[in-house]
């Protein structure tokens, strides 16, 4: 547990070839990282107060560099401290702290590979997951669909921190930010953590929005087409503050 200190908290650490039983493998943690942990560390908490993850479920990454720093498994993210730094390479070599990364690593990695992501927030919101076990596309409810980049995939299910999720994963995020993964949650992307977390939280809202109006007996909801849908993904290019 990340209250814990001394090495022998970690029976499951990773080593260099060479170091000794006992040995964690560390580095000196950069001030970047430093910083970018304790983002990410605020972001983990707030998935949790805003009742997106229940526990320890869900997990959150950012990119520093060539460094992928990521919430260890198992430990609840109010127990996790600055000195809890977790981080590991591209390849998945841990390179940071001594907790062992979450289960969902490939998931992880397998975004910061195949896009220019530097932050990844998974979740397993109620709504999400609900339409998750529905649908294979969540339906044109609203038109912040476009945010994500279109028409939000679901990933067909497989177990949790498998490769063959990863490549599920990837398949549906083919030109999106953000997609469902079956019976399990969301995976959202971006240039930041506020960015992939904000994503995931309209993600929620538009499952949520799309569950409510469904339930209601006897009438349809009625959903946006691909062209309005384009139109829409034309003017968020240019909304926001300039300069």
């Amino acid at each position: 547990m990340a209250e814990q200190r001394g090495d022998e908290r970690h029976a499951g650490y990773v080593r260099e070839s060479g170091q000794g039983a006992g040995e964690p493998r560390r580095r000196r943690v950069r001030p970047e990282e430093a910083r970018a942990w304790e983002d990410l560390v605020t972001t983990a908490r707030r998935s949790v107060s805003d009742g997106l993850v229940v526990g320890t479920s869900g997990n959150v990454s950012v990119r520093v560099g060539d460094t992928v720093l990521v919430t260890p498994s198992g430990v609840p993210y109010d127990r996790l401290a600055p000195d809890d730094v977790t981080g590991v390479d591209l390849d998945g070599t841990q390179v940071l702290g001594t907790l062992v990364p979450t289960s969902e690593l490939p998931m992880h990695l397998a975004v910061y590979r195949t896009t220019g992501a530097l932050a990844v927030v998974h979740t397993h919101a109620v709504h999400a997951t609900a339409v998750s076990t529905l649908v294979s596309e969540l339906p044109l409810i609203h038109y912040m669909a476009a945010a994500l980049g279109g028409p939000v995939r679901v990933a067909p299910y497989a177990t949790y921190g498998t490769d063959e999720l990863a490549e599920n994963m990837l398949r549906a995020l083919a030109d999106r930010s953000g997609c469902l993964l079956q019976n399990h949650g969301t995976v959202a992307h971006g240039a930041t953590l506020a960015q992939a977390y904000d994503r995931t939280a309209q993600l929620e809202w538009m499952c949520r929005l799309w569950l409510t109006a469904s339930s209601v007996p006897g009438l349809t909801p009625s959903l946006l087409s691909r062209e309005q849908l384009t139109e829409v993904e034309e003017r968020l290019r240019g909304y926001g503050q300039r300069g």
